[in-house]
Formats: C-alpha cells, sequence, structure tokens
C-alpha cells in the first residue's frame, strides 16, 4: 500500500495587492476544502470520489471563479466547465457551457458514469442534467456583485479581465488605453490572474484521480472553452499520476500541460515534482499557469510560473501547506 496524497488549487496569477482579507478567506477555504478530502481519504474512500468531492465544495463557495461565483461573459451570464479523470482505465468525464448546473464537476462525473461519451456542452449538456436530475439553479445563484463590478469595469476597459477580486484601481498601468505588456493568442489583455479551482487525489491504493471546474474568463466572448474540461490540457490522471491546471487557458491548451506532466515521467523517466518543474518552464511558451500533480507512489507537486497560486497540498505521512504566494 502508498500512502495517500491530495492538492488543491483555486487558480494561479494572484494579484500581488490582494487585500489581506481576501487571502485570509481563501486560505480558510483551502484548508476547509483539505480536511474534507484528508477526512475522506482516511475514511479509505476512492480517490475519484474524493476529488468530486472537494471540487464541489469550492464550486460551492463563491471566493473561487467556479460554480457559485463564476467569472461573466460578454452578456453577463455564466458559462461554466468542467472535466474529472480517474486513473485507472483512464476513464474521463467532461462539460462545458452549462448554465443551471450547481456542481459542474458532479455533471462531467455522470457524463463519465452514465453515457457513452466523455464531452458534453452547452444545450446538449442542459438536457443531459434535466434527464440525470442534478440540483439545477437560477442564473442568478451564480452572479455575485462582486463580479458584475468586475464585468463593468472589464467592459471599461474594452477587454478581458482575468480575476473578479483584483481591486479596480491602478487600471491605466494594466492595458486601459496603452498596450498591455501581457497577452493571449497574440492579442493584448489587461490583467492576468483567473481563479479555477481544481483537485488531485492519489488514495492508499495507488489510484490517482484528478477533476477541474471553472467559470472562464471575465467578459470572455460566450461560446469560448478555456483548457479546464480539456482532457490532457486542463485535466489529466494515469496510472502514474493526477494533474489539474489553472491559468491562461489558451496557452495550457496549447501545451497539453496536464498530459505532458505523464508523459515526460513516463517517457524521460522524471519524478513528479521535476515533471511538474520541467513542464512549467518547457512546454507555456510565454504563457503563465499553474498546476498541481500527485503520484501513484504517493507524492504531491506543484509549480507555477506567475506572481502566486492558491494552492493546499497534505499527505498521510503529516505533511500539510497551504499557501499563495511562492
Amino acid at each position: 500500500m502508498v500512502g495517500w496524497a491530495i492538492a488543491v488549487h483555486g487558480g494561479a496569477g494572484v494579484d500581488p495587492n490582494l487585500p489581506t482579507e481576501r487571502q485570509e478567506q481563501a486560505k480558510l477555504l483551502l484548508t476547509r476544502c483539505l480536511n474534507l478530502g484528508i477526512s475522506a481519504l482516511q475514511s479509505s474512500a476512492a480517490a475519484i470520489d474524493v476529488v468530486e468531492l472537494v471540487v464541489r465544495e469550492l464550486e460551492t463557495d463563491p471566493i473561487f471563479n467556479s460554480g457559485r461565483g463564476s467569472a461573466l461573459t460578454e452578456k453577463g451570464t455564466v458559462e461554466m466547465e468542467a472535466s474529472i479523470m480517474d486513473g485507472p482505465g483512464r476513464r474521463c468525464g467532461a462539460v462545458s457551457g452549462l448554465t443551471t448546473v450547481k456542481n459542474p464537476v458532479s455533471l462531467a462525473r455522470l457524463v463519465m458514469d452514465k453515457s457513452p461519451h466523455s464531452y458534453l456542452a452547452f444545450s446538449g449538456a442542459e438536457d443531459f442534467a434535466k434527464q440525470m436530475g442534478v440540483e439545477r439553479e437560477e442564473n442568478d445563484y451564480f452572479i455575485t456583485e462582486d463580479n458584475v463590478g468586475m464585468l463593468k469595469v472589464a467592459k471599461e476597459a474594452n477587454s478581458i479581465v482575468f480575476d473578479y477580486r483584483i481591486p479596480t484601481t491602478g487600471y491605466e498601468s494594466c492595458g486601459v488605453g496603452v498596450e498591455s505588456p501581457i497577452r493571449m493568442n497574440g492579442l493584448p489583455i489587461s490583467v492576468y490572474a483567473p481563479e479555477t479551482v481544481g483537485c488531485v487525489v492519489v488514495d492508499s491504493q495507488g489510484r490517482c484521480a484528478a477533476a477541474t471546474s471553472t467559470g472562464g474568463l471575465m467578459n470572455k466572448r460566450t461560446g469560448r472553452i478555456g483548457d479546464s474540461p480539456l482532457i490532457g490540457a486542463g485535466t489529466y490522471a494515469c496510472d502514474a499520476c493526477g494533474v489539474s491546471c489553472t491559468g491562461e487557458g489558451e496557452a495550457i491548451i496549447r501545451g497539453t500541460l496536464a498530459r505532458e506532466v505523464a508523459a515526460v515521467m513516463e517517457y524521460k523517466g522524471l519524478g513528479l515534482q521535476e515533471a511538474v518543474d520541467f513542464v512549467i518552464k518547457e512546454r507555456l511558451d510565454e504563457g503563465q499557469a499553474g498546476l498541481i500533480a500527485v503520484s501513484k507512489t504517493g507524492e504531491v507537486a506543484y509549480g507555477f510560473n506567475c506572481v502566486g497560486m492558491f494552492r493546499g497540498c497534505a499527505s498521510e505521512d503529516g505533511f500539510m501547506e497551504v499557501g499563495i504566494w511562492e
């Protein structure tokens, strides 16, 4: 038997001026989610059940950008997405374009377990949700006051804004009226700081699993799909490891970041942290992102190339860490 390990994230690319109170709220939520996962693992829960349980908790709290508290599209609506993957057998499920589903990660799990498909989106995913009887809410449930204000700022700046909690001061130096130094797919954006959520787990049987969930980008075009629901990009799990990514979705997609961690472990023989470091350094081009990972032998690792990443990790040997900055 191996020792279990778990990691959670609440997004990479944190504003360095984030108020202390907000930092503490985020760390409390990450700690609560870690403890929830630890408790399940100590009760011999399977890795796949634990990642779903933890991400559901993250989706239900509006602190991060997933489920309730999701970023808003250009039309002021939410379009949520999520994916989940079970290492044994590489089974997976993903959903995009959700507007009413309270817990997107659980619908992704149902796509994996109860449908012949791997990925359902928009009206098809909503129809499947009705058929499965999952808990649903009116669109208003997902929309917070903070996000309505942030969308207004984004529209005034004529920009995509990546973080719905960054203070609105200082935008004149972040691309409003000036060319932003930060680019996505070659186009300038005003502020880099997404806050997707995710969880990776290896249980005491050595089974790895991963899940990721997001509301996407503030002021994104309707119909935009990011890396979070894309298997191999934002989420991946196999016999060797489980990985969940966060950050600049377009860069993560181009680098097939999550799968790349597994690939360099399999084909280059790298250890988990070595693989994470290699991928962050070599596979993001000019993109900014972070990821969390676990291995089948009970290791836990993370890495990011931006200012910070909301994360927490723990393992059976008593190690536990919750942090934001480097």
